[in-house]
């Protein structure tokens, strides 16, 4: 992979998401402040406008894209040689698919570092309603999904979970007017996390898996019980399997497994698909499938078990 010389960083989200007051205000702070020239990519017109002196403080030029078939390499390349710059910002259109952003060939050197997501909370369930498809485009690669225009009664850890459901490693933050929102998920388990055994229900699943990736010093050591199917990967020993369940994303032709690596005496014995019954103690390690630390289940007790009558998870 070559070498970032020109870090590239993409915000995306649809218009009147705050795209431009969230990098209006990025661009004005120390942090984010280099000697050399930025290029401002703008590929929609909101209804915010860019400070013009914070621009020219801040070493900014500024190029206007409108029509999609106009994102090239060729113009891209024109750009780079034209400004010469040493990052560039792209306010992408909401429109756009993102995918085909990521699979252009950049100019040499010039690679995305970061993609931001901004999301209008407000609006976010219309959206998911009717442009649902597009919208998960954009989070399956984004570093950060930033919800604004939070408020307090709105179902901000159903929100969260919809995004990790598509992207796991994406952060998600919440602001109001006044800024950050912290301890969405006080309280909001629907199951007792100190019982001797945290008994999971088939429509509590999806809540546990987000919660458990996110917070694993909660489960450490601790035992849960749930139903799952089997999967086998190949590579991870006989003595593993991951039993988990599928999550649709975008449409019925796009789902995802979600499960943890689980190890068990008993695993030789089960096929792929098979329905398992699953009591066993939550472990964290360093595993390559996580790249890094991630929950390993070890499993004292796993039974065939009938399939559920709806495989699907839900995070509502």
């Amino acid at each position: 992979m070559d070498e970032i010389t020109v870090p590239i960083y993409l915000l995306t989200g649809f218009l009147e998401s705050g795209k431009t007051s969230f990098l209006d205000f990025t661009l004005q702070q120390d942090y984010f402040y280099i000697e050399g020239k930025t290029l401002l990519i703008l590929c929609e017109e909101g209804e915010v406008e860019y400070n013009r002196d914070m621009l020219a403080m801040s070493n900014t030029v500024v190029e206007v894209i409108e029509k999609e078939e106009d994102l090239t390499t060729e113009r891209l390349v024109a750009m780079d040689i034209l400004h010469q710059p040493e990052r560039v910002i792209i306010e992408y259109n909401g429109m756009w698919l993102v995918s085909n952003f990521h699979k252009l060939q950049k100019p040499k050197g010039w690679g995305v570092e970061q993609q931001i997501t901004c999301v209008d909370a407000s609006t976010f369930q219309l959206y998911m309603a009717n442009m649902k498809s597009i919208f998960m485009d954009m989070v399956r690669t984004s570093d950060m999904v930033v919800f604004n225009r939070c408020k307090r009664e709105d179902p901000l850890a159903s929100y969260r979970r919809s995004i990790k459901v598509a992207n796991q490693r994406a952060e998600v933050i919440f602001e109001d007017e006044e800024g950050e929102i912290g301890d969405i998920f006080q309280d909001e388990m629907p199951f007792d996390v100190n019982a001797p055994i945290i008994d999971i229900l088939p429509e509590d699943y999806g809540i546990w898996f987000v919660d458990a990736m996110d917070h694993p010093e909660t489960y450490d050591g601790k035992m849960v019980h749930f139903k799952a199917r089997v999967m086998k990967p190949r590579g991870m020993g006989s003595k593993f399997f991951v039993p988990g369940r599928t999550a649709m994303t975008c449409c019925a032709d796009d789902t995802t497994f979600l499960g943890y690596v689980c190890r068990s005496p008993y695993a030789p014995k089960l096929a792929p698909g098979q329905w398992v019954e699953i009591t066993a103690r939550v472990g964290i390690e360093n595993r390559m499938e996580y790249q890094g630390e991630g929950i390993v289940l070890y499993a004292d007790y796993v039974s065939p078990c009938d399939p559920l009558p709806d495989e699907m998870v839900y995070f509502n």
